[in-house]
């Protein structure tokens, strides 16, 4: 009785050092896998960099004016977005500008000068 015991635990034994082996190789698989997606990541950062440092800056005055530029924009978001959305007629500034603009032949070609384009309305003249 003694010996099948012992026979069953050594082969259990067996069994689970095989499953260990089996695991440990598994894993050498998957982390020479990361190794080499880490190592190409790397690379393509490097890359990245290196283009990013080789391109010209721009002159203060440009980097000025854009940054402006955007300010303006985000200022008047809350003016146009529900006119963008097509929900309610233009901000009453933009029409005033339109008016104001007079009827030039330029004017009459564009009923809409200073107002930005409306999504799926834009005909050509």
């Amino acid at each position: 009785m003694k010996i099948c015991r012992r026979a069953a635990l050594l082969q259990q034994m067996e069994n689970q050092y095989k499953d260990q082996k089996n695991k440990k190789k598994d894993y050498t698989v998957l982390a020479d896998g990361a190794q080499k997606r880490n190592a190409k990541l790397i690379e393509d950062m490097q890359a990245m960099t290196d283009r990013l440092k080789a391109r010209p800056l721009l002159h203060p005055d440009v980097v000025n004016l854009e940054t402006r530029y955007w300010a303006s924009v985000e200022e008047k978001i809350p003016e146009w977005e529900q006119f963008l959305l097509g929900k309610i007629q233009p901000p009453v500034d933009a029409r005033k500008q339109v008016r104001q603009k007079g009827t030039s032949k330029d004017n009459q070609q564009s009923n809409r000068i200073g107002l930005p384009p409306r999504s799926g309305s834009m005909s050509v003249s």
